[in-house]
């Protein structure tokens, strides 16, 4: 576990690709149980360590997450993403030559939970929710593009269907139409950047995470390619 913040109310972490955010079916242990566990060493805590999950982030992608340490904080949390209070971006490696510079994708998305995967569909379809991302091209390469992309509702596997959907799936990305997988099973997509008010003190936080290796070359870079 790499902590990126930490105050009295709220810790953040940056994930590592095949971690889950909160329990589910697999049983593996969640990131949300390292943290109490972290936190009952670091502070000697006795009995019962309270941690709430205030977002997840996709198992294969990596990044900034947000849990809440006190139930104060997690309740303030939740309220500010629903009201679009939590300003996210992100970075992603696509396939192929992004031609615009930057653009904006509106899509109604429909999630099947026995495929858990997303699919776009119609306006009127039953499940149906309106899904809005922009991006801008970071850097270009041979087969490549990095892309910052600032998620604007957050539906299930938003970022990955959307831009598999204008012709760029995410590299390493099978279920979504890239090519090949990459090695350990992550995909290049990363939560990387997070800000908001602090729920309780009301300052700014600000909280970006160190940029995946393999973007290192498109960061502020055209016309290199990734490597192999």
């Amino acid at each position: 576990m790499e902590p990126l913040y930490e105050d009295n109310h709220l810790i953040i972490v940056n994930k590592k690709a095949g971690e889950i955010v909160q329990g589910d079916k697999t049983g593996d242990k969640p990131l949300s149980e390292e943290i109490k566990q972290y936190l009952k060493e670091k502070y000697n805590k006795p009995g019962n360590v309270f941690c709430g999950v205030v977002h997840r982030i996709d198992r294969p992608v990596y990044g900034v997450v947000v849990f809440a340490k006190t139930s104060k904080a997690l309740s303030r949390m939740n309220e500010m993403l629903r009201k679009g209070e939590i300003h996210k971006s992100y970075l992603a490696l696509v396939e192929g030559k992004v031609e615009k510079d930057s653009d904006r994708i509106e899509s109604y998305i429909v999630s099947d939970g026995r495929l858990n995967k997303s699919f776009i569909t119609s306006s009127d379809t039953d499940g149906a929710k309106k899904s809005i991302l922009e991006y801008e091209v970071i850097g270009r390469g041979d087969r490549y593009t990095l892309l910052k992309v600032y998620l604007l509702t957050g539906r299930k596997h938003q970022i990955r269907l959307q831009l598999s959907s204008i012709g760029h799936p995410i590299k390493g990305d099978l279920k979504y139409g890239a090519k090949r997988s990459n090695p350990g099973g992550g995909i290049s997509l990363q939560a990387s950047h997070i800000e908001f008010i602090h729920p309780v003190s009301k300052k700014d936080i600000s909280v970006t995470a160190p940029p995946l290796g393999e973007f290192d070359k498109f960061l502020g870079l055209a016309d290199i390619d990734t490597p192999n």
